[in-house]
């Protein structure tokens, strides 16, 4: 039954036979007939069928729901007894949002340096990206912000608080001469910033709302890379988070200032599904990291 449970998954993530059979290395006809047994099996219409793929009925998607649960707990439990077997070795999957990305290292270095034979699958996603993803078990961590109501029906700690920075060229950047910057100063200044789709995004459009103050950038990404970029040309700066920009080390042409008048801070977090027992791998990398944050 595990091999319909995967073709069902397959079908749902593609949404066409042909690639989802091509996905995980089948025919189509086999897949479709895979669909059909587990449907006689359940005794329930999975998907909606018509010249092509259509939808999964609500049957289907409940069964999903399910599969996805069964395929991850399948994966780990192999994953836990090799681990046993061998006391090493083990793959963890971690969503994270982009902010956090340079400051993961100062984790998963030495994650790695206790655990012989450990290896990272690190993906960049919005916060609500990263939610679902714990929450489809397509990551066995995430790394977001912590927000009461996105957090229910997740274990969660906290690692730290986020606190802002505004970043500009050194030597002819906006506000480039100043030991310190307000909400204000920086709202009249070229910006590049993160999309508003992105969280951080929108945690400052609310924080220079609550300063009195609209922003409008002059570019919008969501790739940290073309922030960087365009702030190292000197025309524009951004406002990112200050322990990030103190993980890259982004070197002599490039300075912080900080902001005055900084009254609220994000905190940022893991997240795991509130599973029992929890996987072994995901569950040290969890206890490590709540271990080195409070120190």
């Amino acid at each position: 039954m595990l091999d319909k449970l995967e073709y069902l998954l397959a079908l749902a993530t593609e949404r066409h036979f042909g690639r989802a059979a091509q996905r995980i290395g089948v025919t189509q006809p086999t897949l479709s007939a895979g669909i059909r047994q587990l449907e006689e099996r359940l005794g329930v219409t999975l998907v909606h069928r018509g010249a092509r793929f259509k939808s999964l009925t609500p049957e289907g998607e409940q069964v999903l729901g399910w599969a996805r649960r069964i395929l991850d707990d399948v994966r780990n439990l192999e994953s836990d007894l090799e681990r046993a077997r061998s006391r090493t070795g083990g793959r963890l999957r971690i969503a994270a949002i982009p902010t956090v990305l340079a400051w993961l290292p100062t984790l998963t270095v030495p994650f790695l340096a206790a655990h012989e034979g450990v290896s990272f699958e690190i993906v960049s996603h919005t916060a609500g990206e990263v939610l679902e993803a714990v929450r489809n078990f397509d990551a066995d961590i995430g790394v977001t912000y912590l927000t009461n109501e996105a957090v229910v029906g997740f274990a969660h700690r906290r690692l730290f608080d986020e606190r802002y920075c505004l970043l500009t060229g050194a030597v002819s950047g906006p506000l480039c001469q100043h030991r310190s910057v307000t909400w204000e100063e920086i709202a009249a200044v070229p910006l590049c910033l993160l999309d508003p789709s992105m969280q951080n995004r929108q945690i400052l459009d609310e924080t220079f709302a609550a300063a009195g103050t609209t922003i409008r950038p002059v570019l919008e990404s969501n790739s940290m890379i073309a922030l960087l970029t365009h702030v190292r040309s000197g025309a524009m700066a951004t406002v990112l988070p200050a322990g990030m920009l103190e993980a890259l080390g982004l070197g002599e042409v490039f300075r912080t200032i900080e902001i005055a008048g900084q009254t609220s801070e994000r905190t940022v977090g893991l997240v795991a599904g509130p599973r029992e027992p929890r996987p072994l791998l995901a569950a040290a990398f969890f206890d490590f990291a709540i271990a080195q944050a409070v120190r």
